[in-house]
Order: C-alpha cells, then sequence, then structure tokens
C-alpha cells in the first residue's frame, strides 16, 4: 500500500483561500473585459489585487517544491530525483501550451503567450539547483525581483524574450508572468520553506485545525488548485453568459 504523503494543512488553505479570491477576481475581471460593465481595472486596487493574489499563489509554489524535494530526498537520489521535477514541469508546461492554444483562438489579440502555467512549469525545472539553498536563494530572489522591476520600461520590438520579461512595446495578454521578476518569488518561496519546514517538519507548532469543516474546505480547493484553475474560466464564462451577465459574441466570431 501506497505511504499516505504528510501535508501540512496551512498551506493547502492559504492555497485554496489564493484560489477563491481568483476565481472572485476572474468574474470581475471578465466582466469587464467583455464590456458588461464598467469596471476600471487600472484603479490602484483592481492593480495591486491579482498581484497580491499570484504573489501568494507563487510564493506558496516555491515553499512546496521545497517541501516535495526534502520528501522526494527520502526515497529518491541523483538523476531519479532531478528526473522527477523534469516531468512535473513538463507536465504543468504542456497545461499552458494548451491555454495558449485555446486563447489563440479566441482572444487572439490578448492571447497566452506566457502565462502562470508557462512560468509555472519552466520554474518547477529552473528552480532544482536551488531546492537545498536558504539565505543564498534568498538573495537571488531578492536580486531576480529587483531585476524584473528595472526591465518593466525596457521594450524591444522582437517578441523572442517575452518570456523573460522584455517585450515589444505594444505587448498585450490577458495572462502573463515572466521569469523576471517572478522566478524571483518562487525562489523566495523555497526559502520560506526551507526556514519554516526543514527536513519536511513543521518548524512553529500549530494546532491541527484540518477537521474544521470550513478549513476543511478550503484545504480541498487548495489540494485541486491546478484543476480548478483549468476549468474555473470556462465555467466562470459559461455561468454569467447563462445568468444573462456576459456577451460572448466576441469570442465567437473569430471562429
Amino acid at each position: 500500500m501506497k505511504a499516505e504523503v504528510k501535508r501540512f494543512w496551512e498551506v493547502d488553505f492559504l492555497r485554496g483561500l489564493a484560489v477563491i479570491l481568483m476565481i472572485s477576481y476572474h468574474a470581475i475581471y471578465d466582466l469587464a473585459y467583455f464590456r458588461t460593465f464598467h469596471v476600471d481595472m487600472s484603479t490602484s486596487f483592481w492593480f495591486i489585487l491579482p498581484r497580491m493574489i499570484a504573489s501568494t499563489f507563487i510564493l506558496l509554489a516555491g515553499a512546496s517544491l521545497a517541501l516535495s524535494y526534502s520528501r522526494a530526498r527520502e526515497t529518491l537520489t541523483g538523476n531519479r530525483l532531478l528526473v522527477k521535477y523534469l516531468r512535473r514541469g513538463a507536465w504543468i508546461f504542456s497545461w499552458g501550451l494548451l491555454v495558449t492554444a485555446v486563447t489563440w483562438i479566441f482572444i487572439r489579440q490578448d492571447y497566452v503567450s506566457f502565462g502562470i502555467l508557462h512560468f509555472v512549469g519552466v520554474s518547477i525545472i529552473l528552480a532544482y539547483p536551488f531546492l537545498r539553498m536558504r539565505y543564498a536563494g534568498l538573495a537571488l530572489g531578492v536580486l531576480f525581483i529587483a531585476l524584473g522591476m528595472l526591465l518593466q520600461n525596457v521594450y524591444i520590438d522582437s517578441p523572442w524574450l517575452v518570456w523573460l520579461g522584455i517585450t515589444p512595446k505594444d505587448f498585450h495578454s490577458v495572462d502573463y508572468f515572466p521569469l523576471l521578476p517572478w522566478f524571483g518569488v518562487v525562489l523566495v518561496g523555497i526559502f520560506m520553506g526551507n526556514t519554516l519546514y526543514p527536513d519536511h517538519k513543521r518548524r512553529i507548532s500549530l494546532p491541527d485545525m484540518s477537521t474544521d469543516p470550513m478549513i476543511a474546505s478550503f484545504c480541498f480547493i487548495g489540494k485541486n488548485s491546478l484543476f480548478l484553475y483549468l476549468i474555473h474560466q470556462p465555467l466562470l464564462i459559461a455561468l454569467l453568459y447563462a445568468l444573462g451577465a456576459l456577451d460572448i459574441s466576441p469570442l465567437l466570431s473569430g471562429l
């Protein structure tokens, strides 16, 4: 019988909370994007909120990588350990390619060329050499974040560095997470995971709240965050359309 993987309820809870906030934000974003009602998404609140949600996801992704690595080292070594992360990264990146294809068909002018799934997939692979680091990884993370901020106003005429964070001036995408600065956030998350959960053990004692119905519901959502991410936008658009709150004719016009 396969041994049950030890999970930390607080990590799943925070990820579940981030999923709920993401879905709520995307419901408003969809209504604004399809011009059902006017919401100025460029105001400070609507600018900061999605970045806070994304930062939570990505910090937790980095922390989860550190937890996964410390657990995997107990049974895997050498190339087998590396292959585990190569496969996982490629698997998530492949879902990103599906998102690219779907958005290219339906919203070509704003399609997703390097979104959160592309980013997470690549980051899982790139993070492998850093998974045992603490302060060196933290320093590199801060450096990459700073570099990303410096690149915000750097533009080139070619789209070939979009993945890095350097875009054409007229670049638009409904979902864009370049390696700079966001890979820096992953490294900060790895530092957090290695600091708070060394050797897959919780450093700070917490009461077990995983059996509380509300907590358990959020944890369930957090455990299934990839699946929910993949289905939430089609379901949101279908629901808003069924409620008469969304005109999807712009989506269908390109078919």
